[in-house]
């Protein structure tokens, strides 16, 4: 079985409450905890690259992110991020070949009850097992290649920015 590297950047999906401060933070990453709690026949590793809101992520965290990606021998990668820059993220990494990297993220923390975090896990984990190498971005039950999405403010989801061109996944 082909290993998976999972490379986690922040995000809301990695955000704990500080009830006392009423505040949100970004702590560390959750995807190991969620991942051990199922019954799992994958292969995978973990390493925390940055632990940063999305819209805090410099040039320098992406060029951080790349070098982990470009660099590692896993050929399939899965990245946890936030939604608010994931598709700059993506673009910046469409330069990688032979890869199969698939971004996603959750529009509620993963500790929640509600969260989305586990199920767009589920899908990207999916994904990047099974689509063709190039960068995707796996939320809401969709994949999207990132050149073609855009997260839409208004409805809080990601889209298509061109049907007619879009290659799903």
């Amino acid at each position: 079985m082909e290993p998976i590297l999972i490379l986690t950047t922040g995000g809301t999906i990695d955000k704990i409450y500080f009830d006392a401060r009423s505040s949100y933070e970004v702590g560390p990453p959750h995807i190991s905890r969620l991942l051990t709690e199922l019954n799992l026949s994958i292969v995978y590793r973990v390493v925390a690259v940055v632990r940063k809101d999305s819209l805090d992520l410099t040039d320098e965290d992406r060029r951080l992110i790349y070098e982990h990606a470009v660099n590692s021998d896993e050929r399939m990668i899965l990245i946890t991020h936030g939604t608010d820059t994931m598709v700059e993220t993506g673009k910046a990494l469409q330069s990688i070949p032979d890869k199969t990297i698939v971004l996603t993220g959750a529009l509620e923390p993963a500790l929640f009850k509600t969260s989305d975090a586990l199920f767009n896990i589920g899908c990207a984990l999916a994904a990047v097992q099974t689509c063709p190498h190039g960068v995707y971005i796996a939320m809401s039950g969709r994949v999207f290649d990132c050149r073609n999405v855009r997260k839409n403010l208004q409805t809080n989801r990601f889209e298509f920015l061109n049907r007619q061109t879009d290659r799903e996944a």
